[in-house]
């Protein structure tokens, strides 16, 4: 087996992210890691396919799948080994492991089922018992919670889509559209303009159901004068962008703008006042005594914020029990919100990155409570 990664000048993305994560194996004490989740093995190696495993070792980096997608491998991922895989994975994986001479195997403990477990433990231990198979967490994610300069032009093209889409979407919603209605509206938007789909199923909750955070569009008819939830993404080059607003059709009542106003305080604070090396808790903080001193702690039970990148989900998170600190080059989302059961609820979200020390805002949707219903 030919090794594509190995004493390679370090020109391509991919050889770069394999020296990284060969640092964080080594410190380890791993021969070597099994990769199966899809978002990593895309960060790795470039294979946009659905099916494949990676496998790393010190002097290799091979890519395993089935026959749907050797070609597109090979086309896609020019810095791994591609094998076709065959029959189970005792017809293969044994082999491959003892070929790569691992005697201390890493996987991704977050994402192998409890049944691809035992399999791999069978065909491992049917073909070699002295090898160990050894559970790991984070280990492709804290690599992939610092941007890349390419990965982040790719972010910020989500976002200035997904800024766009918003800027229609005031357009088009008027008062007896369903939220379903409304959120089929703003997916033609997003595939109109060229996004790869949409990076989550868009929110669109309107009147009681806007204290639901993360509800699912219905047959509810917008009302003039209630919050509406917008939560959206874009997806670019595989990339996502989260953008949430709260507009109110022909303006809220005094006691939704007041509660707007906490909310888009507390958020305006965050984003000046989050720090490089901050602890991620420090930085929810920020937002959630501003809240919590309004008399709304309560009602803000989700966390200031998470990652953005190849998943709209994903390191660092920004929450009251988060540990670890933030770091230059990290992308995330700050979005305080209130929730008051029966009434309504108010989310602001904007995707912010790191850089000298201070969060720049890469959203710029505008925060306009109000949309006109003329």
């Amino acid at each position: 087996m030919t090794d594509k990664s190995a004493d390679k000048p370090e020109k391509t993305r991919a050889t770069r992210r394999l020296r990284k994560l060969r640092g964080s194996i080594a410190e380890k004490g791993l021969d070597g890691i099994l990769i199966s989740h899809l978002d990593n093995v895309r960060y790795l190696s470039g294979f946009t396919g659905s099916a494949a495993w990676l496998v790393v070792s010190e002097k290799e980096a091979v890519l395993a799948t089935d026959f749907r997608y050797v070609e597109q491998a090979r086309a896609e991922s020019p810095d791994f080994s591609v094998i076709q895989t065959k029959r189970e994975l005792r017809d293969w994986f044994p082999g491959l492991v003892s070929e790569m001479g691992i005697r201390k195997l890493g996987f991704e403990a977050g994402f192998v089922t409890y049944d691809s477990h035992s399999k791999l433990s069978e065909a491992l231990g049917s073909a070699d018992k002295h090898l160990e198979f050894v559970p790991t967490t984070g280990v492709i994610e804290h690599l992939r919670s610092i941007k890349e300069p390419e990965e982040l032009t790719l972010i910020t093209k989500a976002v200035e889509l997904a800024d766009a889409v918003f800027q229609q979407a005031q357009t088009i919603i008027r008062p007896g559209m369903t939220e379903k209605q409304a959120a089929w509206e703003i997916e033609k938007c997003y595939r109109e303009a060229g996004s790869e789909g949409v990076a989550f199923e868009i929110i669109v909750a309107s009147g009681p159901n806007a204290a639901l955070p993360h509800a699912h569009p219905t047959e509810r008819k917008i009302d003039s004068g209630e919050p509406v939830v917008i939560d959206m993404g874009a997806r670019i080059g595989g990339y996502c962008s989260d953008l949430t607003r709260t507009v109110f059709l022909g303006g809220p009542d005094d006691a939704m703008q007041k509660v707007y106003d906490i909310v888009l305080k507390a958020q305006i604070a965050a984003i000046e006042g989050v720090r490089s090396g901050m602890e991620a808790a420090q930085a929810d903080d920020l937002a959630r005594s501003i809240i919590a001193q309004a008399g709304y702690g309560d009602n803000f039970g989700h966390g200031l914020g998470h990652g953005v990148g190849l998943a709209v989900h994903e390191l660092p998170t920004v929450g009251p029990g988060s540990t670890g600190a933030l770091s230059d080059g990290m992308v995330f989302t700050i979005e305080p919100g209130i929730y008051l059961p029966g009434q309504g609820g108010v989310r602001i979200e904007d995707i912010v990155v790191l850089e000298n020390d201070r969060a720049r805002i890469l959203t710029t949707a505008s925060k306009e409570s109000s949309i006109s219903t003329i």
